[in-house]
Formats: structure tokens, sequence, C-alpha cells
């Protein structure tokens, strides 16, 4: 069987989305040609582990230059929490952001939360939620960040943050986060305002318990001088184990601050995974 030209489908630069498609589309017919039914039992298995092993790296050899064409793009997230004490809990958090129209970055680095002592609405209605700080009417936290991006200098954030939570009919929860982002970058200070109004309300599936949410954020960026950012977010928690959970997210961004407007589609998917570091 002839082969395509493989290198030529690596080494070429991809012009558009569409050309992209297009040898992806070479590429795949080639693979469902590979391992053919046989009368020899054993390579007719042969074949078939060698095209599922080839279908899988062309995956991934293909598919990143098709996602970076396309909007919306995916945003991965992971946040490791270790509750220190009945008040207080620490948190890693490592994940990709387009946050006010920046290009895609990586932004890693702690938190410490203090939250005040549950209320039992809250309690209740956040039974199945693993997160433990949204059973709290008020939480203050204090981060850092190192923020990196392809061709850019590195971005050292502080952020201080506090988020009241209010239980309220129909055993939904509202929660109010206010946020100071304090970037210094190549030697230049510049802060943002964010708040950030959410709901979200607890379903059971059987025994199983989903949370689908609403947030709506505004940004005030002190470059423009001005609230030039305007982020809506529809998603869903979805715990696994006593340990998990994930949250899968859809979001939309309006940019103001530079000309033309810029709208941003992403699609987030975070995982929570929350550690006590002494029993309860």
């Amino acid at each position: 069987m002839p082969l395509p030209n493989i290198s030529n489908l690596a080494n070429s630069a991809p012009d558009s989305a569409s050309s992209d498609r297009s040898r992806i589309g070479s590429a795949f017919r080639w693979l469902q040609s590979i391992g053919k039914k046989s009368d020899d039992p054993l390579s007719s298995f042969r074949s078939l582990t060698l095209k599922r092993g080839i279908q899988a790296l062309a995956f991934f050899a293909f598919a990143g230059p098709l996602a970076r064409a396309q909007s919306p793009q995916l945003l991965p997230e992971i946040d490791t929490y270790f509750k220190i004490n009945p008040e207080m809990r620490a948190y890693l958090q490592a994940q990709g952001d387009r946050d006010g129209g920046v290009p895609l970055q990586a932004t890693l680095g702690p938190s410490l939360q203090y939250y005040f002592k549950p209320l039992l609405r809250l309690k209740k209605i956040t039974a199945f939620d693993l997160d433990d700080a949204k059973k709290r009417p008020l939480v203050v936290e204090a981060g850092y960040r190192v923020i990196t991006a392809p061709n850019e200098p590195v971005e050292n954030r502080f952020m201080p943050i506090a988020t009241v939570a209010l239980p309220v009919k129909g055993s939904f929860l509202l929660d109010d986060r206010n946020r100071a982002d304090l970037d210094w970058k190549a030697g230049v200070f510049s802060w943002r305002y964010r708040n950030r109004l959410a709901v979200q309300r607890t379903f059971a599936i059987h025994s199983y318990h989903v949370t689908p949410y609403l947030n709506a954020e505004v940004y005030y960026e002190s470059q423009y001088s001005k609230w030039s950012t305007t982020q809506l977010e529809a998603g869903g928690i979805f715990p696994i184990g006593s340990h998990v959970q994930i949250d899968a997210y859809y979001e939309h961004q309006n940019n103001t601050g530079k000309k033309p407007n810029e709208q941003v589609n992403d699609i987030g998917l975070a995982a929570h995974v929350f550690f006590p570091l002494r029993k309860e």
C-alpha cells in the first residue's frame, strides 16, 4: 500500500482552518485503510493494533493546529485544596485563561482562604457540593500568581478577594465576589477590579447530584480607565467520589478596552481536588 507523504503534511504551515481540516481528512482516510480484514488472525490483530496506535498519534499531531485555528479554545485548570483547620484552607491553582481578552496564558500560584462559621441554610443547599467555602457567608482570600505567555515578560500578580454568599428561595445559592488584580510586568504596575455575581442550584438525578450555574463578571482596568470587559459563564459542577469534582463551562467575553471591540468564546474544564490536612 503506498504511503502518503507524511513529511509534507507535518512540515507544511497551516494557511487556514480549512487547509488543516483537508490535511487531517486525507491522513485519516489513509489511516482507515490500515488493518483491513485478513485470513490470518495474527496478521489481522497486528494490523488493527498498528492502526489504533497510528490513529492516536495522528490525532495529537494534527488536532493541535486545527484547535489553534478555531474558536472557542479549551481552558484547562486544576485546583488542589488543603483544609488546614475549620476556618482556613490553602490551595494551589494551575490554569490556562484569557481573562480580559489577553492571548492564552498559563497561570500558577497559591492562595490562602479564611472563612467564617457556616450558615445552616447554606449547609443545607450545598450539602452535595465538595467546596466547603460555599457553606460560609463570608470568605476572604489572598493569592499570588505567576503568569507566563509566549513572547511576553513574566507577570506577577497579588490578588485580595472577598466573597459573600447568600441562600435564596428555591434552594438557590447567590454569591458576590469582589477581586482586585495587582499586577507587575516588566517593571510596570497596573491593576484591575473584578466583580462577579453567580447563582447555582443542585439537582438530583436518582442518587447523583449535579449543580448547574450562571455567573456574570465585569472588569474595571486601570490601563483603559474604564469598565472594559464583561464576562458571562454557564456551566455545571459534577462530583466524582468524595474528593474530586469537575467544573465544565462555556465562557463569553466582550472586551472594549482595545479597538475594535473583541469577542472571545472559550470552553473551560476544571478539576477541583479537596484534601483535609487533618481528620475532622
